[in-house]
């Protein structure tokens, strides 16, 4: 058994010229070009995808060889699995040329091997190249470019791929940032078998999905919890950065810089143990990402308020030039094709490399001290009781109960808000389901609240471009709807206010 460890890229066939010049500096010890053929099988109920399960058998000019990869790790592009190889005579797979431990408990190989059929096959030219790292490292860098195909279906390949042959897995993110600094490259999370049983299924690509509660355990270590909860973070990101380039869902974004948000507030909550030093460049490269999709709240309460052909406007006298100052405004939005860009850009690639290695590498550890690796390994169910006494209290001091909060305070206190209900989704099943939805319900209203606030701002900017008794309707308009939200938010606060904590 091998353990593959790879970086994925989706690149355009036009990217080969940038390829191969920076290709021309390295230090190459083998060379080769060469057509592959893999045949993927499975059962009628697919079984081995069921488990993450993999197999094919490739041609190589006259040697076929057959390839078992079982359940691994995908972080950010970095795919981790054991990879299990074997000769054979033809395409037609045999089980039994893989060790017995490969398989689940719960396999009958015998009845697997009986079902098995081709599914989908992956035709492609991989240009190939061995590399000498500085390090001492080699790294096999192969440039593919083909099909994958299914019942007269098919999807184009044009994919890099970084593979460690020896050495540390350090100089595969090393050679990438090579690769990526002129952009063109996209992390890619997705196997070319993954894209396989897609195509076979008729699959139209992954739902957008808002964050959840992690699963934790109270026994687990700090540092254990702050890991999980960044790869969560990280492959939530990547996961809809994926749906975005597949469709175009601006939901996809939105959800991106939901996980950024989590990924710089894991930063701030476990920043007492891990000094700042030690994550500023990340944090830094956050916070510019963050302001690249700073947009996506205007666009959404534009979106909005143009929704059913300006119904929300009906009222006002001015709705149709609304409607059309409206769309001026959202035409100078950032649009699809630069967000694209955005994604393929060496920045935006460096970004999660650099944080996926922090991760894989424990980048922090060089910076702790004494005694933060004692509270790194400490019980997390402790530090979370903390944790949010602290978070509790600072949002009784930002909404206190008996004073009165108008628009602006509101919407200056919504970063806040969100970061306090980020901690509480960190830790969240550590505690008690009924009594935890009950407290976070009215502060997740607040948030709608403010939110709803924030879908007026446009009009308000407007109000300069209009005078007379436009003007005057508007600015009533706007008073209405601020006063009847302002009021059921101070009500809101109020219950959320004289709840009891769910954590001891």
């Amino acid at each position: 058994m091998e353990t593959e460890i790879e970086l994925k890229f989706f690149v355009s066939p036009e990217f080969s010229s940038q390829l191969l010049s920076k290709i021309s500096q390295a230090k190459i010890l083998q060379q080769s070009s060469r057509m592959l053929g893999n045949i993927y099988f499975d059962t009628p109920d697919q079984i081995l995808r069921q488990h993450d399960i993999g197999l094919r058998v490739r041609r190589i000019d006259d040697v076929f060889v057959q390839t078992l990869k079982t359940a691994g790790r995908v972080v950010a592009g970095l795919h981790q699995r054991p990879e299990y190889n074997a000769e054979t005579n033809g395409t037609d797979p045999d089980l039994t040329l893989h060790p017995v431990d490969a398989w689940p408990e719960s396999f009958v190989v015998a009845d697997v091997q009986q079902q098995l059929s081709p599914l989908f096959s992956t035709d492609f030219e991989r240009q190939q190249w061995l590399i000498a790292m500085p390090d001492g490292s080699q790294i096999e860098l192969a440039f593919d470019q083909g099909d994958v195909s299914t019942n007269g279906l098919s999807d184009p390949i044009c994919e890099v791929e970084l593979e460690l042959k020896s050495g540390q897995t350090d100089a595969l993110f090393t050679l990438a940032r090579e690769l990526c600094t002129e952009g063109g490259m996209r992390l890619g999370s997705l196997s070319k078998a993954a894209r396989g049983y897609r195509l076979a299924a008729g699959y139209q690509g992954d739902e957008i999905t808002t964050m959840d509660f992690m699963p934790l355990r109270a026994d687990e270590s700090v540092e254990t919890v702050f890991i999980h909860t960044l790869e969560y973070a990280l492959e939530h990101w990547h996961r809809h950065e994926q749906i975005y380039a597949e469709r175009q869902d601006a939901n996809a974004l939105i959800q991106i810089k939901q996980a950024l948000g989590l990924i710089r507030q894991v930063f701030v909550l476990f920043g007492g143990m891990i000094p700042r030093r030690a994550s500023a460049l990340l944090r830094q490269e956050l916070q510019w990402l963050e302001g690249e999709l700073e947009w996506l709240e205007e666009a959404a309460s534009i979106e909005q308020l143009l929704a059913d052909k300006g119904y929300a406007l009906r009222k006002l006298n001015a709705q149709k030039v609304l409607m059309k100052q409206l769309c001026e405004q959202q035409e100078t939005l950032p649009n699809e094709e630069a967000m694209l860009a955005l994604m393929e850009s060496s920045r935006y690639c460096n970004l999660l490399l650099d944080l996926s290695r922090w991760i894989l590498s424990r980048g922090w550890q060089p910076f702790l001290d004494a005694k933060g690796r004692v509270k790194l390994s400490g019980s997390v169910k402790q530090y979370a009781d903390a944790t949010l006494t602290r978070s509790w209290q600072e949002l009784q001091d930002v909404f206190p109960a008996k004073r009165q909060l108008g628009r602006i305070e509101y919407c200056d206190q919504q970063p806040r808000l969100i970061r306090n209900l980020m901690s509480g989704l960190c830790f969240a099943s550590l505690y008690d389901e009924d009594k935890r939805a009950g407290f976070r319900m009215p502060w997740l209203d607040l948030l709608s609240g403010i939110e709803d606030l924030r879908q007026l701002e446009p009009i308000r900017i407007l109000l300069a471009e209009h005078q007379g008794d436009d003007l005057v309707q508007m600015e009533k308009w706007l008073e209405r709807h601020e006063e009847s939200l302002l009021h059921a938010m101070d009500q809101t606060r109020q219950i959320g206010i004289e709840l009891s904590p769910y954590w001891p």
